[in-house]
């Protein structure tokens, strides 16, 4: 496991934020530098397939060992991007070794400060090497933790053959980060059985459980007129996205004040003149029925305001994006199962749970591959706060090998 830090330190420093407002494929193509780098060093260590296509994947098989070649094919699978909510450019990691529960003062920005008493899981780190930021960008722990995490993995199998295992396919994503991280993925070219994302945070966590997700747009035509002769003419689309915002439920359905298993309805960008605008949201929930409804919440909403505009139009479309993976993973109960008794056996105790969010697993379970999530090690993501646990992340690639040894035992 000593190379972990290295490779961590490595992938961070590689600019591979995605960006929505893209229509290419990926959306930045910045994020096959990293991609070019993971297939070399895979072929390095011997996987002879691995490589990099056009779309931005990384694809790579590691050979069952002799006599295990009817074990299931198990994919592992990470996402390259990071955030477009911070700045993911000339990162400069920081290892703080045997953390000791001080604040972290990150040097570039100092008021970001990483303190024990705002961050969960971080009075479980003492002892530990602790990586940050430097204060002016994120990390990229999210998910470069669980990519370093896999590759570590990897590399130890290769060099201990007497693990025994059977056939793994290695998939690195790109774009998870805005909803598209396996558009483009030939499922009969990766041929797995089932698989695992390692993207998640709590030490110890395997979720099965996802939002189900859905995008909406409304789109506003409000009526122009020039100001000083506006009077009984002019609609202003500025004026009804701030009534629609403003209509918003205030003490639910808000990322806010909810928690747990309660959905919400998040505008997420605005763009808006007098003319014309456009108010992007995500709406999130466990339930189906409920994500449905929190949607006929914003039509209700968008009705209501336009009743106070009769001359303006307002569209509300949406558009379906992930679904609770739950929903697959409850007729493949081996699949939880076999994480369970990995993540014992390398001495953690596994917490089952959900998500409130999403993963690539969200949709690849309903592509066909059973894909539950594992922690990674990785914290805080999406700011300029997010840290990560170098033992965290060499329990998550014991993890990897783990999982990979028993479902050859199975076999």
């Amino acid at each position: 496991m000593t190379t972990l830090l290295d490779r961590f330190l490595r992938y961070v420093k590689i600019d591979t934020q995605s960006d929505a407002h893209s229509l290419t494929q990926p959306s930045t193509m910045k994020q096959k530098d990293l991609g070019k780098i993971l297939a070399e060093e895979l072929l390095e260590l011997g996987l002879s397939d691995a490589h990099l296509d056009e779309h931005g994947y990384v694809y790579a098989t590691l050979p069952a060992t002799p006599g295990h070649e009817g074990a299931p094919v198990i994919c592992f699978c990470s996402h390259m991007d990071t955030s477009p909510d911070a700045s993911g450019k000339d990162v400069k990691p920081l290892v703080h070794k045997n953390y000791q529960g001080q604040d972290l003062v990150l040097p570039d920005d100092e008021s970001i400060v990483i303190r024990m008493a705002d961050h969960a899981g971080l009075d479980q780190c003492i002892g530990q090497t602790i990586i940050t930021a430097s204060g002016t960008t994120l990390l990229g722990a999210d998910n470069k933790s669980g990519v370093a995490a896999i590759m570590t993995a990897v590399a130890t199998m290769v060099k201990a053959p007497s693990i025994a295992h059977g056939k793994l396919r290695i998939l690195f994503t790109p774009d998870e980060e805005i909803g598209r991280g396996v558009n483009a993925v030939d499922m009969e070219k990766l041929g797995a059985d089932f698989g695992y994302t390692i993207d998640g945070e709590e030490f110890g966590s395997l979720q099965d459980e996802t939002f189900s997700a859905d995008g909406a747009r409304i789109d506003i035509t409000g009526v122009s007129a020039h100001p000083g002769m506006a009077k009984g003419h002019m609609e202003n689309a500025i004026k009804i996205a701030a009534d629609i915002i403003s209509a918003l439920p205030k003490d639910r359905l808000s990322p806010e004040t909810t928690e747990g298993k309660e959905g919400f309805i998040h505008p997420v960008e605005m763009e808006a003149k007098a003319e014309s605008a456009r108010i992007d949201f995500i709406i999130r929930d466990f339930d189906n029925g409920k994500l449905l409804e929190n949607g006929q919440v914003l039509k209700d909403i968008a009705v209501e305001v336009g009743e106070r505009y009769p001359k303006s139009t307002i569209k509300v479309t949406f558009t379906e994006q992930y679904r609770n993976m739950k929903h697959v993973l409850d007729e493949n109960p081996h699949v939880m199962q076999l994480a369970e008794k990995a993540i014992s056996n390398v001495g953690i105790t596994p917490k089952p749970d959900s998500i409130r969010g999403g993963t690539d697993g969200s949709r690849l379970s309903f592509m066909g591959l059973p894909c539950p999530n594992i922690f990674a090690g990785e914290h805080a993501f999406h700011s300029k706060y997010e840290w990560a646990s170098l033992e965290e992340m060499e329990a998550a690639a014991k993890v990897v090998v783990e999982i990979a040894r028993l479902a050859s035992v199975k076999s």
